[in-house]
């Protein structure tokens, strides 16, 4: 038995025009993947970003929700305060100047602790927002 293998007849012009049609179609796909993907990409940041500025928008209208239903009692109580210590000093202006003069004092120790008391905590609170996932 005398096998011979016999390898098919290929035209290597043809062979090569072939490969380099494969070799521009992989370019164009990988070209057109690497498009696809860094429109992905920007999407998915600007999607991102659209949540973080929600997220605070939605903190920060929260917090000055509570801070104008907490001024509007405080404001309630300083004058219930006001007239009650008036009542009790004899004028009811007395009452008021007292009060005032509280105030004066919280709003100078404020001051003074400033960065200790607001702005750390508010800045702490920004980034611990900007970073949550």
């Amino acid at each position: 038995m005398n096998l011979k293998l016999q390898l098919p007849n290929f035209n290597y012009s043809t062979h090569k025009i072939i490969a380099m049609e494969n070799n521009a179609t992989s370019i164009e796909t990988l070209f057109q993947r690497a498009e696809d993907y860094s429109k992905t990409t920007l999407m998915l940041l600007r999607l991102k970003a659209i949540n973080k500025s929600a997220n605070i928008v939605s903190f920060i209208a929260i917090r000055l929700i509570l801070l104008m239903v907490v001024a509007l009692f405080l404001t309630t109580f300083n004058i219930g305060l006001a007239l009650w210590l008036g009542e009790i000093l004899g004028k009811s202006y007395y009452g008021f100047f007292t009060v005032t003069a509280i105030y004066i004092l919280v709003a100078t120790l404020l001051y003074v602790f400033r960065a200790k008391l607001i702005s750390t905590p508010v800045k702490n609170t920004v980034i611990v927002e900007m970073l949550k996932k």
